[in-house]
């Protein structure tokens, strides 16, 4: 499985676990909830349903509703199928949750796992959060190493590009940093300082007011109205 299949199976859990929804529902939800998945399909989505159902981690129901059934043969449309999370799905869910190890500090795994914290124990959270901050750190050393090395030999746009680049990460830290102190603090940044998951808003389609590097909302989808 590639690490970009078993982040949307991840998510696709996860947005399952809440409540059972049919694919276009989960496809709107994966597109405004979570930013990496904006470029996904349906026909990236339903072979990942498919997988999740042979696996048993999903059923297939019909959806419930007695004026569309009616109307299916008159119509010749099929009944909309509602995917719900099993017992074992959830099992499944709850493992990958709990999972803090260096693949949980990638850039797109990390999205994702971030979309869910609040699912996720306070001390998952603190190891994720810390291993993300390690790891751009590293990457900042490295960075800045490359462009002392190489500053004399770049015209003054690709200097630019990569002091951007070093900001960006450095904007990226301060938030963390920011996080982390919360967490230690006991205060979950939605709900009460428990030590259990934060309430996630699932009103709103996104992880309630969680703050995003740099304070920039994230944009709507271009094709969340798409029929």
């Amino acid at each position: 499985m590639s690490r970009r299949s078993g982040i949307l199976e991840f998510a696709v859990l996860g947005l399952l676990r809440e409540s059972p929804m049919h694919g276009y529902e989960l496809r709107k939800r994966l597109n405004t909830s979570l930013g990496v998945f904006r470029a996904f399909s349906y026909g990236t989505l339903y072979p990942c349903l498919k997988t999740l159902v042979a696996n048993g981690w999903l059923i297939e129901e019909t959806e419930n509703n007695t004026e569309d059934a009616l109307a299916a043969p008159l119509t010749g449309r099929r009944a909309k199928i509602v995917y719900r999370l099993t017992a074992e799905g959830k099992e499944h869910f709850e493992q990958l949750l709990s999972q803090t190890g260096p693949d949980a500090y990638e850039d797109e795994t990390f999205a994702a796992r971030f979309a869910f914290f609040g699912q996720t124990s306070r001390d998952v959270r603190m190891r994720v959060l810390e291993g993300r901050r390690s790891r751009l750190e590293e990457r900042l050393e490295k960075m800045s190493a490359s462009l002392a090395r190489t500053r004399e030999r770049l015209d003054d746009y690709t200097l630019e590009l990569q002091r951007h680049g070093m900001e960006s990460v450095e904007r990226e830290v301060r938030w963390l940093n920011e996080l982390i102190e919360s967490e230690r603090a006991g205060r979950d940044l939605k709900g009460p300082a428990t030590g259990e998951p934060a309430s996630r808003d699932t009103t709103s389609g996104a992880s309630g007011d969680l703050p995003r590097p740099g304070g920039d909302p994230r944009p709507d989808s271009p094709d969340d109205t798409a029929t």
